[in-house]
């Protein structure tokens, strides 16, 4: 049941015409349901929080304090966990995640907590900011991205102060906080051309993700994870590493793609092949660019010649 403090909340928020703060508020209700084992309930006023979001605001941008304007985003994505191809073991571990969150409150009457600190690495396009699109989808949870290159170029001298915003905002309001670009802000200490500034940052970013207790999931996307500093490893619950799909994945994200458009014949050697050193995202790119030139030249598949043409265009992008 709702305490008296959040039903206050709740109408103060309706009175004030703050939407997304009344969605927020009802979301930490559902929370509190589902640590009292109110399944069901709780299940059920997500649904209402998620059918009033796409009715009324789409993918609006949230509404921030002017000083965060900016630098969070908010997404509702449809993405389900079917869309994603990676590997079965990478699979599992996703898998696990959504499945310790669901069921908190078993593990937690069980002196145990679930996952919700998460730290994403890989080459750029392999899937990681899709998996916190899944993730966000499959828990009901809205999807806020924290832009941290503007954090760090606007505020600088202020970002420690923002970043407590941020994890004020985290603990306030459950959803699935993505830190893109997390190595801007994680950079290692040790590095030579590190300033003072960027220590005190780095310092109360450890701090502020340690003493988090929020059910929120915190998710730290990086390229480059050796750039990493050590000590934020030890702050995340999980490290999941992307890579480059292997044969087997790209030929199932092309057919997934191309779907009714691919041709009955496909020379999958040559195809496999100038598709070996693509990411996700490029490979992708490339079924739909061969899509849209089978349809404007009036054909109704995509043959191997066309397919390669692109594959072959987005190895020239990549090799620059």
């Amino acid at each position: 049941m709702a305490t008296a403090t959040q039903v206050k909340l709740l109408l103060q928020s309706h009175g004030s015409g703050d939407e997304e703060r009344f969605f927020a508020i009802a979301l930490q209700v559902a929370a509190t349901e589902a640590r009292l084992g109110h399944n069901v309930l709780a299940n059920e006023i997500r649904e209402i929080i998620d059918k009033s979001r796409r009715a009324k605001r789409g993918n609006a941008p949230i509404k921030f304090p002017q000083e965060l304007a900016g630098m969070m985003l908010l997404e509702q994505p449809n993405v389900p966990l079917s869309a994603l191809v990676i590997s079965e073991q990478l699979r599992e571990r996703i898998e696990r995640i959504i499945q310790e969150h669901r069921e908190q409150t078993r593990l937690k009457s069980h002196g145990l907590s679930n996952r919700r600190k998460i730290l994403l690495s890989g080459p750029p396009g392999t899937g990681k900011t899709t998996t916190a699109r899944v993730l966000s989808h499959e828990l009901r949870l809205p999807l806020y991205t924290i832009q941290v290159d503007k954090l760090m170029t606007r505020f600088l001298g202020e970002t420690s102060a923002k970043l407590r915003q941020i994890f004020d905002r985290i603990r306030d309001e459950p959803g699935v906080y993505l830190f893109d670009e997390f190595d801007a802000i994680g950079g290692d200490r040790s590095l030579d051309n590190d300033i003072g500034e960027i220590r005190r940052v780095l310092n109360a970013l450890l701090q502020f993700i340690e003493q988090d207790v929020s059910d929120s999931i915190i998710i730290g996307a990086t390229n480059n994870p050796r750039l990493l500093d050590r000590a934020l490893f030890r702050r995340f619950d999980d490290v999941l590493a992307f890579t480059l799909p292997d044969s087997e994945a790209r030929m199932k994200l092309i057919e997934n793609v191309l779907g009714g458009f691919k041709a009955e014949q496909i020379d999958w050697s040559t195809i496999l092949k100038n598709s070996e050193a693509l990411s996700h995202a490029e490979i992708d790119y490339a079924c739909r660019d061969a899509v849209k030139l089978s349809i404007l030249a009036h054909q109704k598949m995509v043959d191997t010649v066309t397919l390669n043409k692109m594959l072959h265009e987005r190895n020239l992008i990549h090799q620059r």
